[in-house]
C-alpha cells in the first residue's frame, strides 16, 4: 500500500464496486472507524491502569525507558510487518528474542537483519507437528519465557481452505497458537511474571454473531472471507480471555491487543483493484509498523501493566470490546473444542 497506486479498472469507480473495497478494508481491520472504535464510545474496564500513550505512539517510545536485559521473548511471524518490528524493538531493549517463521531460511534473514540476540525458529501455524517441534526446540533451550507473543496470522483468503477438514484461518490464526501457547505454558510461568500477548483485532465485529460457529469450522457452509477472518480474531480474543482465567492465582498474565489499521502485506490476498482503492485512501488512517507495533509491545513488555490480565488493548490502552468477545461461557467452550481438535499433539 505503500507504492505508487497503479490505475484502477473502471468498476473499481462504481458505487458497488467502492463500497466493496470499503467493506473488505473494515472487516480486515483497516478501516478508521472499525479499528480505533471511534464509531462508538469506548468503554473502559474498571480498575486497569491508563498509560499516557496514543494512537500515534511508536513501539520504540512505549519501550523507551524500559531495560529487557536477561529477559527472553518468542514472536511468532517475525519475517515482515509488526512481528519483524516487535523484534526489533525489544531486542533494541536488549531482550533475547526467539524469531519463528514459516521457514527457517526466513526466519533467519529476518533475525540476522536485527541483530545477533535473535534466535530464528522455524514455526508452519497449520502444522500442529510443525507447532509442536518449534515448541519443543525452544523448551530444549532451558529458558523461560518472560514474553510469549501470538502476532502471525492470515486474512481474507478469497476462497476457502482448509487444513486437517477446518478453516484455515481458524487453523492458523488460531488453533496453532492455541496448541504453541499451551506446549510453552511451563517456560512462560518459571518467568519472574511470564507474560502471553495474543494479537486480535477489531475485525472480531465481522464474525457470525455467536461468535464461533461450531458446527462449521470447516467453512463449507456459507464461506466467506471477511466472516471466516473475524471469528479467527474472534477466537483469538476469547483464548486469551479463558487463558487468563487459567492462570489467575499465578504470575504468568494473557492479554489481547488490536494493533489498529497497520500497512502490512496482510492484505495481500485481496484484489488488486481493491488494494489499489485502499492504498489511495491509506494515508489518512492507516499507522505505519512503526504505530502499529505500539500496543503488542506496551502490553508484552511495559512495568505498567505487570499483573494485569484477560484484558484488551488497542491504541496502548485497555478497552472493553464487543461481540462476543467478552463472553466467559463461549472462551470455555473454544478452549475444550480446541483441546480435543490438537489431541495428542497438546501431551
Amino acid at each position: 500500500m505503500s507504492q505508487s497506486p497503479s490505475p484502477l479498472p473502471r468498476s473499481a469507480f462504481t458505487r458497488r464496486g467502492f463500497l466493496a473495497a470499503t467493506a473488505t478494508a473494515t472487516a480486515a481491520g483497516v478501516a478508521a472507524t472499525a479499528c480505533s472504535g471511534d464509531a462508538e464510545p469506548v468503554q473502559r474496564p474498571p480498575g486497569v491502569p491508563m498509560g499516557p500513550y496514543t494512537k500515534k505512539s511508536t513501539a520504540t517510545e512505549v519501550l523507551g525507558e524500559v531495560d529487557l536485559s536477561g529477559r527472553t521473548a518468542l514472536v511468532t511471524g517475525v519475517t515482515s510487518g509488526l512481528g519483524l518490528e516487535s523484534m526489533r524493538v525489544l531486542a533494541a531493549r536488549g531482550a533475547r528474542v526467539l524469531g519463528t517463521g514459516r521457514t527457517l531460511e526466513k526466519a533467519r534473514a529476518a533475525c540476522a537483519s536485527v541483530g545477533a540476540g535473535c534466535v530464528p525458529l522455524e514455526l508452519e501455524l497449520e502444522s500442529l507437528e510443525s507447532v509442536r517441534a518449534c515448541a519443543q526446540a525452544v523448551i530444549a533451550l532451558g529458558l523461560p519465557l518472560d514474553i510469549l507473543m501470538c502476532n502471525a496470522g492470515i486474512m481474507a483468503l478469497p476462497e476457502l481452505e482448509q487444513v486437517n477438514g477446518l478453516e484455515k484461518q481458524f487453523a492458523v490464526n488460531h488453533l496453532g497458537h492455541f496448541l504453541l501457547v499451551n506446549r510453552l505454558l511451563g517456560a512462560v510461568q518459571a518467568a519472574p511474571q511470564g507474560r502471553v500477548v495474543v494479537v486480535s483485532s477489531s475485525a472480531y465485529k465481522w464474525a457470525p454473531p455467536e461468535g464461533i460457529e461450531f458446527d462449521n469450522l470447516s467453512g463449507a457452509r456459507d464461506y466467506t472471507p471477511n466472516k471466516a477472518y473475524g471469528q479467527s480474531k474472534t477466537a483469538n480474543g476469547l483464548f486469551s480471555l479463558e487463558l487468563a482465567r487459567r492462570l489467575a492465582g499465578t504470575r504468568a498474565t494473557s492479554n489481547s491487543i488490536n494493533p489498529g489499521p497497520v500497512d502490512t502485506n496482510l492484505s495481500r490476498h485481496y484484489p488488486a483493484w481493491q488494494r489499489r482503492v485502499m492504498g489511495l485512501i491509506a494515508g489518512f488512517f492507516i499507522k505505519p509498523v512503526e504505530v502499529g507495533a505500539a500496543t503488542q509491545c506496551y502490553v508484552a513488555a511495559h512495568p505498567a501493566v505487570a499483573g494485569v490480565s484477560g484484558h484488551y488493548f488497542e491504541d496502548c490502552n485497555p478497552v472493553i470490546p464487543g461481540g462476543q468477545m467478552t463472553n466467559a461461557a463461549l472462551a470455555q467452550q473454544l478452549w475444550e473444542k480446541s483441546a480435543a481438535l490438537c489431541g495428542v499433539y497438546l501431551t
